[in-house]
C-alpha cells in the first residue's frame, strides 16, 4: 500500500487569498463550471468583498484548504468564524442560551456553510472523495475551534451522504424539512397541472390570473440583459422585504453588482411590471440540473403575486429548461400547496462542551422524530392526484 501524502493545512481569512482556479477545482463542477452556483469562488468572494461576510458583520472567514507536501491542493472547507447565529436558518439560539445560563460561552463559534444560503450543497470539497482527506478537514476544524476558543462547529446544509459520513465522525446530525418542486418531465405548466385534484388546479390557475390581473408582465433577466438599473429596481425590493423580516437586511446593494460582474449567466432576475415600472422582483441561480429561488420584495401589495413570481414563474422557467428541480428556500409550508413536496435537510454539528452536547444529543433524538412525524403528515396534504405522483 503507498504511504499516505503529508498534508498541510492552511486557514484563509478570505476567499480572494485562493486562486479562483483552485476554488473552483475543489467543487463538484461539469465541464469546467462548477454545479452549484453557490459554492463557486466567484459567490463568496462577492459576499466577502462586498463586506457582506466579514468579521465586522459577524461572518469571519476561516477556510481551511488542505495540500498534500507538494502544495497540490486537496481539499476545502468552508468556514466562518462567528459571533451570532443570524443568517443560518438551522436555528440554534436555544443551545446558545442554555449553555449560556449554564455559566459557558456559545459564541464564538464555527460555521461550515454558504452565508445567508439554505442550499443544499457539499461543505467537504475533496474531489478524489478520499475518506482520509473528509477527516482531515473535520479535524482541523475542531483543532481550529479550540485554537480560537469556539464552543463548537456546525456544518448545515448537507447533501445525506455527507451528514452520514460527518456523523460517522462523532458529530450529531440534524433534520428539516425544505419544499421543492419536481419536474416529471412536463412540457407545459398545465402538464403540471393534470397532475394536481381538480381543486388544487382551480386555486392555483385563479392565483395566477388574479396576480397579473391588472395588465402586469413578468420579465425573465439572466446573463447580458441583465443591467444595473435591474439590480437598483431589485435592490428596493429586497431591502423592504428585509426590513419587515430581520430589521436589516444581510445583503448590500454592493454584493449584487458583484455578481452582476462575476457570475451574471447563474442568474435569473424575475420582475414584475405595471407598464414600464418594476413592482416586485425574485432572484434566482442557476445550477447544473436546478433552480434554486431565493430572494423576493415589491413596492406594492399585489394578491398572489409572491406566490407567481417566486413559485409559478419558477416552475415556469424550470419546465423550459428542462431542469430537474426547484429548490424554493427555507421553510414555508404554505408552498405545499403549490405543487412543492416535502425534503428533507441534514446539518451535522460538533460541541465541545460534554454536557450541552449531551443535552443537544437528546433534544435532537426527540426532533428527528417530530420531524419525520410532521413530513408524514404533509405527505397526507399534498395537492396531487392520488396514485399519480411517485416519491422523488
Amino acid at each position: 500500500m503507498a504511504d499516505q501524502p503529508t498534508l498541510r493545512a492552511t486557514i484563509h481569512a478570505t476567499t480572494a487569498s485562493i486562486p479562483a482556479a483552485v476554488w473552483n477545482s475543489l467543487a463538484p463542477s461539469t465541464d469546467g463550471r462548477v454545479d452549484n452556483p453557490f459554492l463557486d469562488h466567484a459567490f463568496f468572494a462577492a459576499l466577502e468583498d462586498s463586506g457582506c461576510a466579514t468579521r465586522r458583520t459577524g461572518w469571519q472567514p476561516q477556510h481551511i484548504l488542505l495540500s498534500d507536501d507538494s502544495g497540490q491542493p486537496l481539499g476545502l472547507m468552508p468556514l466562518f468564524l462567528k459571533s451570532h447565529s443570524m443568517g443560518e436558518y438551522v436555528f440554534d439560539h436555544g443551545w446558545a442560551n442554555a449553555l449560556e445560563r449554564a455559566g459557558g460561552s456559545y459564541y464564538p463559534k464555527l460555521q461550515c456553510s454558504v452565508p445567508f444560503t439554505p442550499v443544499t450543497a457539499p461543505k467537504l470539497l475533496v474531489p478524489s472523495g478520499d475518506p482520509a482527506i473528509k477527516a482531515a478537514l473535520l479535524s482541523t476544524a475542531r483543532q481550529l475551534a479550540i485554537q480560537r476558543n469556539a464552543s463548537s462547529v456546525h456544518a448545515t446544509f448537507l447533501p445525506s451522504d455527507e451528514a452520514e459520513e460527518i456523523e460517522a465522525d462523532g458529530w450529531l446530525k440534524r433534520f428539516d424539512t425544505q419544499f421543492h418542486w419536481h419536474n416529471e418531465g412536463f412540457a407545459t405548466f398545465d402538464d403540471f397541472l393534470e397532475t394536481l385534484s381538480s381543486r388544487k388546479r382551480k386555486t392555483i390557475r385563479r392565483e395566477r390570473r388574479d396576480a397579473l390581473a391588472d395588465g402586469l408582465t413578468v420579465k425573465w433577466l439572466s446573463g447580458f440583459d441583465l443591467r444595473e438599473e435591474h439590480w437598483d429596481a431589485f435592490y428596493a425590493f429586497y431591502e423592504d422585504t428585509g426590513a419587515r423580516k430581520w430589521g436589516r437586511p444581510y445583503l448590500n446593494r454592493e454584493f449584487f453588482s458583484r455578481l452582476h460582474t462575476t457570475m451574471p449567466h447563474r442568474i435569473v432576475l424575475m420582475l414584475a411590471y405595471d407598464g414600464p415600472e418594476a413592482i416586485a422582483g425574485a432572484i434566482n441561480f442557476l445550477g447544473k440540473d436546478r433552480l434554486y429561488g431565493r430572494n423576493w420584495g415589491c413596492t406594492r401589495d399585489v394578491p398572489f403575486l409572491h406566490f407567481e413570481l417566486c413559485y409559478y414563474q419558477a416552475i415556469d422557467y424550470a419546465i423550459a429548461h428542462k431542469m430537474d428541480v426547484v429548490e424554493a428556500g427555507a421553510q414555508g409550508e404554505h408552498k405545499l400547496a403549490r405543487g412543492y413536496a416535502p425534503a428533507t435537510t441534514y446539518s451535522a454539528h460538533w460541541i465541545a462542551h460534554q454536557g450541552l452536547r449531551d443535552a443537544v444529543a437528546d433534544f435532537l433524538e426527540h426532533e428527528r422524530d417530530a420531524v419525520e412525524r410532521n413530513q408524514e403528515l404533509l405527505e397526507q396534504f399534498t395537492p396531487f392526484r392520488k396514485g399519480d405522483r411517485t416519491d422523488s
